[in-house]
């Protein structure tokens, strides 16, 4: 297995998964995908009249089997992925033949998610609830806290050249922010190449949507790195573990809790990463300082 930091071939490996998915479980799936972003009129610091676009910011209420989980507040370009995504990463659904099929109605702003055979222990599931920091809010069932530990992530090493490489790439992603701002992105990569980028009003969000994108094209998070620009929390660090990635880069900061629970689980955080400069947090023995900068001496002023 290639990992994060060596030359293989990416693309090859995209193509084996792909080609994989194609003979593999998927469930039914309505398309309802809202448009990102709407036009306004604002006035500028001159006073003058600007047409400008606005992040769109949409309830959508999980239901599975008829029953109520939660309500996410969501950019809803991704629904159905979304859902899926959510559920799987709260341990609701471990697998993905258990779903039947998702319909997103945003009369009712509602995602309904149908299982095969229902889902046991319901009650046990849904009994404690912990309010995150996550944009937008989020919220982590016990039955993820429970399954937390039992995740067993690969020991890779990351180079630092592709550390760069990525960053580099990733400047030609964030379409949203750059338009309308108000929302964050995250990316599932191999190496230097971005597989998904998703773009929400909360990372939580963007996460599960992620999470969902690689159920259901199965993909396998060993030989990943999950990109964010928001902060590394522990509900972060929750969903990349997961997902089964083991490595974990923002341009953002870290919270205390987010570290310490990196650290339990062997994630490996590298934050403050922009242009050539970045922080590992955990994991700085993965590390391979392959592309040093140069350093700059400046001269004493007299």
């Amino acid at each position: 297995m290639s990992t994060p930091g060596q030359g293989a071939a990416p693309q090859n490996l995209m193509r084996e998964e792909v080609e994989l998915s194609e003979h593999r479980y998927r469930p039914s799936m309505s398309q309802q995908g809202l448009s990102p972003t709407h036009p306004v009129t604002a006035l500028d610091e001159q006073g003058k009249s600007r047409q400008v676009h606005v992040a769109g910011e949409s309830p959508l209420t999980l239901y599975v089997d008829g029953r109520e989980i939660v309500t996410l507040m969501t950019l809803g370009t991704h629904p159905e992925a979304l859902t899926i995504g959510y559920l799987r990463n709260q341990r609701f659904i471990q697998e993905l033949r258990q779903i039947k099929d998702v319909s997103v109605d945003w009369r009712t702003e509602s995602a309904r998610l149908s299982t095969w055979e229902g889902v046991a222990g319901w009650d046990e599931k849904l009994k404690k609830r912990t309010v995150t920091t996550g944009c937008g809010q989020g919220t982590v069932f016990s039955c993820t806290l429970d399954a937390l530990y039992a995740v067993r992530l690969p020991e890779v090493s990351v180079h630092q050249s592709v550390i760069y490489g990525l960053l580099d790439n990733i400047r030609q992603h964030n379409e949203i922010y750059k338009r309308a701002g108000a929302v964050h992105g995250c990316g599932l990569c191999r190496h230097t190449d971005i597989l998904i980028f998703v773009e929400d009003v909360g990372r939580h969000n963007a996460a599960d949507a992620i999470a969902g994108s690689m159920w259901l094209e199965y993909l396998t998070g060993a030989d990943k790195i999950f990109y964010t620009t928001g902060r590394l929390t522990s509900e972060i660090v929750m969903k990349t573990a997961q997902m089964g990635i083991p490595v974990l880069l923002s341009r953002s900061g870290v919270t205390n809790m987010g570290l310490e629970l990196a650290q339990e689980l062997g994630v490996i955080m590298i934050a403050r990463a922009k242009g050539k400069h970045f922080l590992v947090y955990n994991g700085a023995d993965n590390i391979v300082y392959d592309a040093r900068p140069q350093q700059q001496h400046h001269k004493r002023q007299s």
